[in-house]
């Protein structure tokens, strides 16, 4: 028999109550609830964070401006095994964080899920093939530079083990940066990104046809990628990448422990234990 794998959901948010509102319903609809929902409160000057509250959400506030800091915050507010990833403008579906958990329990030697979106607003007719077109866009121009799949951040969970492994390292504070690709940078040196496949996120179209979010986006997306240079250029990363897969040891058979879902995030876990610890310093 397996632990049982306690989830949390993070949401950041800055002036989107009426989303989050519609976000924060679908979490309450989900089959398999999330044990906690934290909202990133950044800044926000409307109801976000009553909305949050009234609706069973824990508040966290983060003062730092920026998507980055918001959910470097909610990620270090999370006591849940699992971490998972959405934003106040999408809708998930009720499987979502049950089709997470399941995907995380079935591979402990993934680090991270990221699935895809479609547009929940926008013609109808287009909401699916232009969602296709953005995030497989996203990841032709992502996977040869990452040597890995990217990380959505509409869509993405995470053990909170991996988190603790790299929340020093990421740009937390740059709130130009593009925060799920930089995430995916630094994670994917920590673990396996894979695909989650079963439950998808409807998003809203509204970033996409206001005057120059597209562009900001591509500008934030550029800077995060330049951030890393030049020891993440593409052909170091994929040497290094190559190196780690060579001297990995090869799967065997898979324990009951190793199906633990907290066995499995233990492997993911570098900080030093108490033991460790005490004897380093005698």
């Amino acid at each position: 028999m397996t632990d049982p794998v306690s989830i949390s959901v993070v949401i950041p948010v800055k002036d989107d109550d009426t989303e989050l509102a519609r976000c924060l319903q679908a979490l309450a609809r989900q089959t398999r609830p999330a044990d906690e929902v934290i909202v990133v409160d950044n800044g926000s000057t409307d109801a976000s964070a009553g909305v949050a509250r009234a609706l069973g959400a824990r508040v966290v506030r983060c003062d730092a401006p920026g998507i980055p800091a918001a959910s470097a915050t909610g990620y270090d507010a999370a006591v849940g095994d699992l971490i998972l990833r959405l934003d106040a403008d999408c809708v998930p579906d009720a499987a979502w964080v049950g089709a997470m958990a399941d995907a995380f329990a079935a591979r402990p030697d993934v680090a991270a899920f990221t699935g895809g979106a479609r547009f929940l607003d926008g013609p109808r007719v287009l909401r699916t093939p232009l969602a296709a077109v953005y995030l497989g866009a996203y990841a032709a121009v992502m996977m040869p530079t990452l040597g890995h799949l990217p990380l959505f951040g509409s869509n993405l969970g995470m053990r909170r083990a991996v988190w603790r492994g790299i929340r020093s390292s990421v740009h937390r504070d740059d709130p130009d940066l593009h925060d799920d690709m930089d995430l995916a940078f630094h994670l994917g040196e920590f673990g396996r990104v894979r695909l989650l496949r079963g439950a998808t996120m409807a998003m809203s179209m509204r970033p996409f046809t206001s005057d120059g979010a597209f562009g900001r986006r591509v500008a934030r997306g550029l800077r995060t990628v330049l951030v890393h240079f030049p020891r993440d250029f593409p052909p170091v990363r994929w040497m290094r990448r190559a190196l780690r897969a060579a001297l990995r040891p090869a799967p065997g058979p898979v324990s009951r422990e190793r199906r633990s879902p907290r066995a499995a995030a233990r492997r993911y876990d570098t900080r030093p234990s108490p033991t460790r610890d005490t004897l380093s310093h005698r």
